[in-house]
């Protein structure tokens, strides 16, 4: 198939081009920029020009391609909510040339869409649109697009990780290397899933070449980490102390990220598992982030 590939250049997309290649599929990249198309030419793609500030554009890429697979997000979280806003528009606009056709789009979200209202592991058959994480809208545009005959499924992401990045705690690691110290809420018992990039990538493929139209797909390796681990592991990393917060106290601690830092979010991929076969074999992620180089991620 020809495949048109947002955030083609980025952290997971750049892992899922190759994938694709190997399959035997045709690449059109998304990127804006020459460095971006550089490599994307040097990876054995072809080069669509655009941003997320202009869907039309990202949609006259999608009206040429077999299949989209969608993973360019802005990643500003100071910005959330307007950057879901954002993803919003561009689901709507890929969606709308696929419309008519069994064309697969496959959109990205997080897994706490899957948390069910009573708390508990997130499922892959759980829509809980008034979980507190913005990505619900991106969700919310999908569900749109189905409603409307689109042949679309989303594949929801935990803390996606190798020994550079991890996710939401990459912007962590910032926050304590500027305090001084690494911090976490209470007993730190809250968990956060997650996945190596490499088992991420290949999830796509997967879920593009036999996903079903309306599926939720969990890219989640490990159920839940918790809070505490990460951090004692990140403040051997940083050699820095290790504290404890109060929850009245991460607000101004953490700034914008006080909203995801007291989140419990495990999550379970079983169902994704029996579906597609995806059998996570990456390392995990404190081993990654006790082999990360934190003199690097300065």
């Amino acid at each position: 198939m020809r495949v048109f590939l947002t955030g083609a250049t980025g952290f997971i997309g750049s892992r899922i081009l190759p994938e694709l290649l190997a399959a035997g599929h045709e690449v059109v990249g998304l990127t804006r920029s020459d460095t971006g198309a550089a490599a994307l030419l040097a990876a054995g793609a072809e080069v669509h020009r655009g941003s997320l500030e202009d869907p039309e554009r990202l949609a006259a890429g999608a009206a040429n391609a077999d299949a989209v697979i969608h993973t360019a997000f802005d990643h500003d979280f100071s910005n959330f909510l307007a950057n879901c806003e954002k993803d919003r528009r561009v689901i709507a606009a890929l969606g709308a040339v696929l419309k008519g056709s069994n064309r697969p789009l496959v959109i990205t979200s997080g897994t706490g869409m899957g948390t069910p209202p009573e708390g508990g592991l997130a499922r892959e058959d759980v829509l809980n649109l008034e979980h507190p994480n913005p990505r619900t809208i991106s969700e919310r545009a999908g569900q749109d697009l189905l409603d409307t005959g689109v042949n679309v499924s989303v594949l929801r992401l935990p803390q996606v990780h190798d020994t550079v990045r991890q996710g939401l705690i990459s912007p962590y690691i910032g926050i304590a290397r500027q305090k001084g110290v690494v911090a976490y809420v209470g007993e730190g018992a809250n968990r956060w899933p997650a996945a190596h990039v490499l088992d991420t990538a290949k999830l796509y493929v997967s879920a593009m070449e036999r996903g079903d139209p309306g599926a939720r797909y969990h890219a989640v390796a490990e159920e839940g980490i918790s809070a505490r681990a990460i951090a004692e592991t990140v403040a051997a990393g940083l050699s820095l102390p290790l504290i404890s917060l109060k929850r009245e106290e991460a607000a101004a601690h953490f700034g914008w990220f006080a909203m995801f830092a007291s989140l419990d979010m495990p999550a379970s991929s079983v169902r994704t598992r029996e579906l597609l076969g995806w059998q996570p074999i990456g390392p995990d992620l404190l081993n990654d982030l006790r082999a990360m180089d934190y003199s690097l991620a300065a």
